[in-house]
């Protein structure tokens, strides 16, 4: 039964905090002690929310009332009330400089991205958005603002870093609109400012010839044993550098036969199983008996509680003879990728292993399920083709017979 004003009077304190249903979730909420306070209960994206609409009697029930009913038309409209009013103290208090409202954004979703990439997004805005609007209140940043931040990295030569501020920008200007700051996300409307960036793929060997020369001379290479597996784990298991030179001896199951890297060290926060060949066992095997005792598969030289620097695999190409124009750490999975297209895998597999992001989180947790057998043969198969290719044999006779 809908609250009276006679009702509200009548409500006595009990032992416990209770509470007294009026209609469409609003409520009188009646501690022990202290005020009686109004209450409004709602979901939102499946979770059951609450918040305050003041304290019985400076607001009336027909106050309360009209307050729940506005706040069941933000519903409607797809926003959480109390998101919205957060947002309106922050415009309120003059808080809603893009600065801040930047900063806020930052706080809030900075988890989903790995540590570099976190780092690097506030030191672009820090060094190229904020000098220039950053005071501005957010409502007042249009296109023109915009604009004129881009224009002024471009002249110094750094498209690709415009580029990505201007996604950077989008981004925050997202969070506004969804926060009720502003209606509008202007960088859409800016398409078209900027010319195409000009992308430079990393230098990779691709030709099967190649790849049997590069195999051997890792074979062959006489500087740290240690390096020399990392080099052979990077062509056999193709996964970025950063994820080689953190493998943790915890991640590897030798009976599973497989190698988990956690979400939180992904570069697009999920976990990433990659199905280890019987090479690539022996390589970790090898490697367990010089470093078995450290955290790290590969750890540094200088110290066994921290991983292998990140331009150790690099330096051993060189010393090989290979030049950046050639061949780096990050070409092992250009190798992989190309080879593995051109051997007719499904691409879907290549991609999962290759741990890029699936935009569709209901297709990515069935690739993660339905693949994962597929990509065990998948990295076999490599594993003896690329002991086929180092062996001088001919790559087109190894295809025969996998087709066949």
């Amino acid at each position: 039964m809908p609250l009276t004003v006679k009702s509200i009077e009548k409500a006595k304190p009990k032992d416990k905090l209770y509470r007294i249903a009026d209609a469409h979730g609003l409520c009188l909420e009646i501690p022990p002690r202290g005020s009686k306070r109004w209450r409004y209960r709602y979901r939102f994206g499946g979770k059951a929310k609450m918040v305050s609409l003041g304290v019985w009697p400076e607001v009336k029930l027909s106050d309360a009332r009209e307050k729940r009913d506005e706040m069941r038309r933000q519903l409607r409209e797809g926003l959480d009330p109390s998101q919205h009013r957060k947002s309106q103290q922050v415009i309120a208090e003059g808080h809603n400089r893009f600065e801040a409202v930047a900063r806020e954004w930052f706080a809030k979703f900075k988890h989903q991205w790995v540590e570099r990439t976190a780092k690097r997004k506030m030191r672009r805005l820090e060094g190229h958005v904020f000098p220039l609007i950053g005071e501005m209140p957010i409502g007042e940043v249009g296109a023109p603002q915009i604009r004129r931040v881009l224009h002024r990295i471009e002249s110094m030569k750094t498209l690709h870093t415009a580029h990505r501020v201007k996604n950077i920008i989008g981004e925050v200007m997202r969070y506004a609109v969804a926060m009720g700051l502003v209606t509008h996300n202007p960088v859409p409307d800016l398409a078209g400012v900027l010319p195409p960036a000009k992308v430079t793929h990393r230098a990779s060997i691709t030709d099967p010839k190649g790849i049997g020369g590069l195999l051997c001379s890792i074979d062959e290479y006489q500087g740290s044993p240690v390096t020399r597996c990392a080099m052979r784990l990077a062509a056999l298991a193709f996964v970025r550098p950063g994820e080689l030179r953190h493998a943790e001896w915890k991640e590897i199951d030798f009976e599973k036969k497989e190698w988990r890297i956690s979400a939180e060290k992904m570069k697009m926060r999920r976990q990433h199983v990659i199905p280890l060949s019987k090479q690539a066992i022996d390589v970790l095997k090898e490697v367990e008996l010089l470093t078995g005792h450290s955290r790290y598969v590969f750890p540094s030289e200088r110290s066994k509680d921290r991983a292998m620097s990140n331009n150790t695999v690099n330096s051993a190409l060189r010393r090989m003879g290979y030049t950046k124009e050639e061949m780096t750490g990050h070409g092992f999975r250009s190798m992989a990728s190309t080879n593995l297209n051109e051997m007719g895998f499904h691409p879907d597999q290549i991609e999962r292993q290759l741990a890029h992001v699936e935009g569709n989180k209901v297709r990515a947790a069935y690739n993660h399920a339905e693949y994962l057998a597929e990509r065990e043969r998948m990295m076999q198969v490599w594993a003896d083709y690329l002991d086929h290719l180092k062996a001088g044999k001919n790559a087109a006779d190894f295809l025969a017979d996998f087709r066949a």
